[in-house]
């Protein structure tokens, strides 16, 4: 009987969502409000009676879909697009978070409404919708135009900020208030969950889906791909963190992958159908009671949402250097909210902590400015000629001044030392992510102990103590490419921003200082840092004596192992994100990756009695066989930058050499005879 009613209440809803959604296509209207609408018309609040009997099972088939709407959005996500639109859209983001949080919280404190009603009605509001706003520029044919390009980078920022808000949404919501501290470690354990995830994902995943589309079978990838997304959705509620999340992270990563088109193509009609669920199960929950009882609010919403946005995505986009037309285009671009307000609402209800009116109103709010989207971004255009012909011509020519003095600070181009001084404070930031990565996931273990453990009677500190000791050696290959690159970067600084014109006769002393001080003081921070994360694991200090002498002894006998398995995980993260997934090949651009993409660093000494001692670098064709170049070498008289091929080494010499980390191997092999 249920099985009978469970089809009856699913063909209910794929005929009805169907139906209307037909219509809606013929009047040109977005087809997300048909769903809602085919939801209104067979929920139970529409007479003359409930067309769907089991609302159950379809909340739990439209949970389905938010995931594979998140997994879909995260398919769209792209580290190279995040990195293309640059601060401009980070500002823009921010900005408009910011104001429409408050604008949010205010008109909820004015209809004297509960405080968690207000937080979530700013956090509902402050989202615009990237599945309604893509479709919206697509049927208007603006995609491919420079300001819609801005839009979609502003939803990248905004969909990751969004994840981050649900997050302490969540814990608001289970503490009744956050704190500074509590905001800091949330997004503290987030980053790291992030970042962690991001870079596995990255290492493993393409390579995976690779090897499954080898196969030339549509079924195994497939299910491949719904494993992976289901599954890591999973592992993010285990962690305590959204399903959504789950599926955003997990759709981003395979996003990077060359099998990317294909996957696209495969996931389109599943994604659909579940997504086309939740819509309808979000009508299934208006009642058009509410909604006439609350038509003031959610009036007032609208309007603040359409003029909030405008206003704030405007500026913003005027700020960060874009002229008053393409910031106006924008604005009136994001002028809405859609998906994640319905999954903020839902995460409230689901937790108990708001009313029930406000996800009906959320709905309400989302269905109107969506219907206003089409003829905002129409209208665009004709608004900014109209301000152009009725500003003032000084306000004109002042807006257009700053735009063309921001783009002038824009085009300003960092130097070589100061490109590699970011690439590897950010590898070293990566490296202290991980890290923290792995003494927490050892520290769980440690909580939550295997049963068996137990029954060895081994007591508490012998399991601390190796647990430890496991967390340090899985750290040691980020432990020490880290410690490399503070020496590379202590010996970059005191060359280049040590200058003889202001140290005079003590440059070289004064390098040579900063050259090892930035690596020891970075070395002692990097040792306190760890054992500050171990706090929940160090044994009794005997015992950590002995475990540090065993640590000591492991990275000296497997330096350069732990140097090689560092170096291939990077090139591999390097060269998934080097290669454009196949469906973006004809977006690729032609030149050849930056050299700092592709280059490291590493340093060697010339031993003593070394064969190489008292020969040039011409005779030792190291660029010729190997590939990399010797770009300084380090005496006590003093530092060479850039040595010329008649350069003589000797006995003692710090050599730092440039190239890939095959070559850098290659030509330390070389250097060590």
């Amino acid at each position: 009987m249920h099985a009978e009613l469970f089809l009856q209440d699913l063909a209910v809803v794929m005929l009805v969502a169907g139906l209307v959604t037909i219509l809606f296509h013929h009047f040109k209207q977005p087809v997300v409000l048909g769903y809602i609408i085919a939801g209104v018309i067979i929920g139970p609040h529409t007479p003359p009676f409930p067309l769907v009997h089991d609302e159950e099972t379809i909340k739990t088939l439209s949970e389905l879909g938010v995931i594979l709407l998140m997994f879909s959005l995260g398919l769209e996500f792209s580290l190279r697009k995040l990195k293309q639109v640059g601060s401009t859209a980070f500002v823009v983001a921010f900005l408009e978070i910011i104001l429409m949080f408050w604008v949010g919280y205010e008109i909820g404190c004015l209809f004297r409404w509960s405080l968690m009603d207000s937080v979530f009605l700013g956090a509902m509001i402050s989202i615009s919708s990237t599945t309604i706003i893509v479709k919206a520029l697509a049927e208007l044919g603006k995609a491919k135009e420079g300001f819609a390009q801005l839009i979609f980078g502003i939803l990248i920022i905004e969909d990751i900020l969004a994840i981050a808000m649900i997050a302490l949404l969540s814990g608001i919501a289970m503490t009744g208030g956050l704190q500074m501290a509590d905001v800091g470690v949330t997004l503290g354990k987030l980053s790291i969950f992030l970042v962690v995830a991001m870079v596995a994902g990255l290492l493993a995943v393409p390579r995976l889906l690779g090897y499954v589309a080898r196969f030339k079978s549509n079924e195994m990838l497939l299910v491949t791909v719904l494993g992976l997304c289901f599954g890591f959705s999973l592992l993010a509620l285990k962690l305590g963190y959204s399903v959504a999340l789950g599926a955003f992270i997990i759709g981003a990563v395979i996003a990077e992958s060359r099998e990317i088109h294909r996957i696209e193509n495969l996931i389109e009609p599943v994604r659909d159908m579940f997504s086309a669920i939740f819509f309808v199960a979000i009508g299934l929950l208006i009642d058009p009671k509410v909604l006439v009882t609350y038509w003031l609010p959610i009036a007032v919403i609208s309007i603040a949402v359409v003029v909030g946005k405008v206003v704030a995505c405007c500026f913003g986009s005027f700020v960060s250097g874009n002229d008053s037309r393409t910031s106006l285009r924008v604005g009136m671009g994001l002028a809405q909210i859609g998906e994640f307000s319905f999954i903020i609402a839902s995460l409230g209800l689901s937790l108990n902590v708001t009313s029930k009116f406000l996800y009906p109103i959320a709905v309400a709010v989302s269905v109107i400015t969506t219907l206003l989207t089409p003829y905002l971004i129409k209208s665009a255009d004709g608004m900014a000629n109209r301000f152009d012909r009725l500003a003032p011509r000084s306000l004109v020519n002042a807006l257009t001044l700053y735009t063309n003095w921001v783009g002038q600070l824009g085009q300003r181009h960092p130097s070589m030392a100061t490109k590699l001084i970011r690439r590897w404070s950010s590898q070293m930031a990566l490296n202290a992510a991980l890290i923290a990565a792995v003494f927490i996931a050892v520290a769980y273990v440690g909580q939550h102990p295997p049963e068996w453990v137990g029954k060895l009677g081994l007591g508490k500190e012998w399991p601390k103590s190796l647990l430890w000791l496991v967390s340090v050696i899985l750290s040691l290959p980020m432990f020490i490419a880290t410690s490399k690159k503070l020496q590379a970067l202590g010996l970059l600084i005191a060359e280049t921003r040590v200058t003889e014109s202001a140290a005079g006769d003590r440059t070289t002393a004064i390098r040579a200082v900063v050259a090892q001080i930035i690596p020891i003081v970075g070395t002692v921070i990097l040792g306190l840092y760890v054992i500050m994360l171990s706090s929940a694991l160090l044994p009794t200090f005997k015992v950590f004596l002995v475990l540090l002498f065993l640590v000591g002894l492991i990275s000296l006998l497997l330096r350069r192992s732990f140097i090689r398995v560092y170096a291939k995980a990077q090139f591999a993260l390097q060269e998934t994100l080097s290669k454009p997934p196949a469906s973006r090949l004809e977006h690729a651009p032609t030149a050849l990756p930056s050299i700092l993409r592709e280059a490291d660093l590493e340093s060697v000494t010339l031993a003593a009695g070394s064969v190489l001692s008292g020969k040039l670098i011409r005779e030792l064709q190291l660029r010729t066989q190997t590939g990399a170049t010797i770009v300084i070498i380090e005496r006590i008289t003093g530092n060479i930058i850039n040595p010329g091929p008649d350069e003589e080494l000797r006995a003692g010499d710090h050599i730092l050499l440039l190239g890939t980390r095959m070559q850098l191997d290659t030509a330390m092999t070389e250097l060590s005879k």
